[in-house]
């Protein structure tokens, strides 16, 4: 009896039965990345380089990421700052509102607007550590009252066009009472105004695919945007993964094994991993992808160049636009 192919026999052989392309996996892919902001001046620094060498690659926006109960808010707009003032690139702010009332909640978005911000990534967000619940007196119940919140603030203003992204989850958000209750929340939050969803990050394509007919079939129409998270540690992917109910396939655990001391390896592993999740769902017509790229932009950088997505292709597509 032979022994059944491995993950990365099968990934050999299907890139060796696909030629390699010349632009990117189909016209008018997008991309976007998502940062963290960062606690020290060597931090500020890596963020820095991180959106230098991701800026050439043309991403449709950036997010930069909002602690629990607001933790990071003040980090979180110095980095919208530094991103708005030294980039070129659409940067959205994210916006959580548990531990906090509307008026404040309406502080951080003015704060964002004149910081010149039009994009927000609404989320309902999780409690600081050592708290239950979250809801104060006078706050946003959830994330589509949020967004519904952020539509009436933003009314009649120059940002009143303001993007409005929310948060999706194709395995299921952990404290959801059910699959079925997951979807009524997702198609409220994009009934409440927000323009599309970007997704938990996850590593079973055929769960995101799942999910992706079940919200079509519920009814839901905007855009659901795949979260792709390259692996650039794998004990923190998985503890990453543990929280938010993202199933690690058993391959995974076999292909990073024995690699602490062989980043380079694991570099090219993550990256092939990363590139082939993309293109398993390119083939089902999925054209935009949202990496969540750790402040870590070479994995990332990779990934986007094995997809075709290149600072050359860029360029390309900008000048056939002019």
């Amino acid at each position: 009896m032979t022994n059944p192919l491995t993950f990365e026999d099968e990934t050999a052989a299907r890139f060796a039965r696909r030629p390699w392309p010349t632009t990117s996996i189909r016209p008018g892919v997008e991309v976007s990345f998502e940062f963290f902001p960062p606690a020290t001046q060597a931090g500020e620094a890596n963020l820095a380089a991180c959106a230098a060498q991701l800026e050439p690659l043309g991403p449709k926006f950036v997010s930069v990421t909002y602690g629990a109960g607001g933790t990071t808010q003040d980090r979180t707009q110095v980095a919208i700052r530094s991103l708005e003032a030294t980039t070129t690139m659409a940067v959205a702010g994210h916006l959580t509102c548990v531990g906090a009332t509307q008026q404040q909640v309406g502080e951080v978005i003015d704060d964002y607007i004149a910081a010149g911000v039009r994009h927000i990534v609404a989320l309902r967000g999780d409690a600081p550590e050592g708290q239950t619940g979250g809801s104060v007196a006078g706050g946003y119940r959830d994330a589509a009252d949020l967004v519904a919140g952020i539509r009436r603030h933003v009314a009649g203003t120059s940002a009143e066009g303001m993007e409005i992204s929310v948060g999706a989850y194709p395995e299921v958000h952990p404290k959801a009472a059910s699959a079925q209750a997951d979807l009524d929340s997702l198609k409220a939050k994009l009934d409440a105004g927000a323009d599309r969803a970007i997704t938990q990050f996850f590593f079973d394509t055929d769960a995101f695919l799942r999910f992706l007919d079940r919200a079509r079939s519920a009814g839901i129409t905007a855009p659901i945007v795949p979260g792709i998270m390259p692996v650039t540690n794998f004990a923190n992917t998985c503890r990453f993964s543990e929280r938010c109910g993202t199933t690690i396939p058993s391959w995974m655990h076999e292909l990073f094994a024995d690699l602490d001391d062989a980043p380079e390896v694991q570099q090219m592993i993550a990256a092939t991993v990363a590139a082939e999740q993309c293109r398993q769902l390119a083939e089902h017509g999925v054209n935009q992808f949202h990496f969540y790229t750790m402040n870590k932009p070479e994995i990332t950088a990779a990934t986007c160049r094995i997809l075709g997505v290149t600072p050359a292709s860029v360029r390309s597509r900008q000048a056939q636009a002019s």
